[in-house]
């Protein structure tokens, strides 16, 4: 579990890195953060007292260190919208831990990844002013977004959030794998040989 520990860090330090690169210019990292997969393989693989502690803190650390950056607010309904889809995607890890490999955990990457950006576009569809209130302003919403908040269209922020997701359940597989062969081995050594 220390190397997929590791990697939870790691994925809050480039969530850090990557939301404060932005500012200069480097907006093909826009959502290029794997929380949906942090959700997923946390609720499918830890013990039962991290399965949803661990994303939640992590991204509230990282949300924390972005917003007092930004000056924005610490608690807003978009981001309480955030916390919900999380736990929701990391719902589905939950149902798969008895069932845990790459064959179910790929696909789920990729639903838990639609879902977390249909609910979040959805709800900024909803609360935003500058969408209009049609099913035009949700297409709006879910592809191109608003042209005033940042010369990303919105479905990059899809495509990096399931690309990051989809890597990131790869190496967080890889992570506990390496981490059961270690338990292994090293319980194979510490067993007396009998002759």
């Amino acid at each position: 579990m220390i190397p997929a520990l590791l990697l939870v860090f790691s994925v809050v330090a480039y969530r850090i890195t990557t939301g404060l690169l932005i500012d200069s210019g480097a907006t093909w990292l826009s959502n290029f953060a794997p929380f949906a997969a942090l959700a997923l393989c946390s609720a499918a693989y830890f013990p039962a007292k991290y399965k949803f502690s661990v994303p939640l803190i992590a991204l509230f650390i990282s949300d924390a260190v972005l917003n007092f950056h930004y000056g924005a607010a610490i608690v807003d309904p978009l981001i309480l919208c955030r916390y919900l889809a999380l736990a929701l995607v990391g719902s589905i890890g939950f149902l798969l831990r008895n069932r845990i490999s790459l064959k179910t955990l790929l696909p789920a990457s990729v639903v838990g990844s639609t879902i977390f950006y249909a609910i979040t576009n959805t709800f900024a569809w909803l609360t935003d002013p500058g969408y209009a209130k049609n099913f035009a302003g949700l297409i709006q919403a879910l592809t191109v977004g608003l042209p005033q908040f940042s010369a990303t269209p919105s479905w990059m922020f899809f495509r990096n959030s399931l690309l990051s997701d989809l890597l990131f359940t790869l190496l967080f597989i890889a992570c506990m794998s390496f981490g059961r062969n270690s338990a292994r081995s090293r319980a194979g050594a510490a067993l007396p040989r009998v002759a």
